[in-house]
């Protein structure tokens, strides 16, 4: 149990500490993962940065992720879930569009400039507060990837244990200090778990 996501985050840096971690950018996906990878950034000594994707609800279900969206565009579905569900393609192409534009508007608020920083050669490090279906991430890494970094990984506090074998494929390594058998929601290892705002998170940043 975590107190908060600092907490969280003075944990993990800890942990990536033990392992020996050479990092030269730490990215976090806003806002949730902000007060986490700050102090990650900090302790690697590594520049802090974001990057955004954007969940793609299920029809009737939008907790009920399809896939994710990133802010350049590039999209992950879950396949299973998409031919278990099937989605017309029309409400596919309409929660595409409409996610990729407000991923692009969240981007736009916490960077000037388009795209991502330059990672051509880098060691990035994307972080988030916890992995429920891992579809964020999984697009996160993707986008990273894109970039042309020399290694990614991916650091949480905590997953679900399905979902962080899934996202083994998508990055060089990943940690998570607590991959619970029992794993609901990531809130629930979190004593406190609210809400942060665009001000708060873009704090970090400074």
């Amino acid at each position: 149990m975590f107190e908060d996501r600092t907490d969280a985050g003075d944990r993990l840096a800890a942990a990536l500490v033990d392992r020996g971690l050479d990092v030269d950018v730490v990215l976090g996906i806003p806002r949730g993962a902000l007060p986490v990878a700050r102090p990650v950034a900090d302790t690697l000594a590594a520049d802090i940065d974001v990057v955004v994707a954007r969940k793609l609800g299920a029809p009737e279900n939008p907790e009920v992720a399809l896939g994710a969206v990133a802010s350049d565009g590039s999209v992950w579905y879950n396949d299973g879930l998409l031919e278990r569900l099937d989605p017309d393609e029309e409400y596919l192409e309409e929660i595409r569009t409409e996610e990729a534009a407000n991923a692009r508007e969240k981007a736009d608020r916490y960077r000037e400039g388009d795209g991502l920083p330059e990672l051509a050669g880098k060691r990035v490090l994307v972080v988030d507060d916890g992995v429920a279906t891992g579809a964020t991430a999984t697009a996160c890494l993707r986008q990273v990837r894109e970039a042309g970094p020399e290694w990614v990984g991916l650091a949480v506090p905590v997953g679900s244990p399905r979902a962080i074998d899934d996202l083994e494929r998508e990055a060089d390594e990943i940690i998570a200090l607590e991959t619970p058998a029992d794993f609901r929601a990531v809130g629930q290892y979190y004593r406190t778990f609210g809400q942060v705002s665009d001000e708060e998170a873009l704090a970090y940043l400074e």
